[in-house]
């Protein structure tokens, strides 16, 4: 198999093998006019296997939905087919419009203007709690 390098993008490394697609659809990757490479269960010597996402135009991507998903992917930026930014991400503090709050008496659930927050509450569990009604989101 071939995937050709990217000459300006952005190339997530280092994926959970099986979370590249989860990953692509959150970041909303199917709405973009430009090539994107999902490579499932790569070889790694590190993790064994992994996924990689290529992304072949210069775009942000929203690091809190990546680190949420799998703080340990890195997000390699390539400008001119050199990498030039190799980004650790982690785990974010605060989550905005990511998860949505599953209590039905929320006001996030009755009043549709407001934002889903979520923030960490545990670090090495990874639980997130909603902003306001403090219940733990589920995955």
């Amino acid at each position: 198999m071939t995937v050709n390098e990217i000459k300006n993008g952005i190339v997530l490394d280092h994926i959970t093998a099986g979370k590249g697609m989860e990953i692509y659809n959150l970041l909303g990757l199917d709405k973009l006019d430009c090539q994107i490479a999902l490579i499932k269960n790569a070889y790694s010597k590190k993790m064994g296997k992994k996924d990689i996402i290529k992304i072949d135009a210069d775009i942000e991507v929203n690091t809190d939905i990546i680190g949420f998903v799998d703080p340990d992917i890195t997000v390699n930026v390539i400008k001119d087919g050199k990498n030039v930014d190799k980004k650790t991400i982690d785990l974010p503090e605060r989550l905005e419009n990511v998860l949505v709050c599953k209590n039905p008496r929320c006001i996030s659930a009755t009043e549709q203007e407001l934002p889903h927050v979520f923030t960490l509450a545990d670090r090495e569990n990874r639980v997130y709690r909603c902003l306001y009604c403090e219940a733990q989101a589920k995955d």
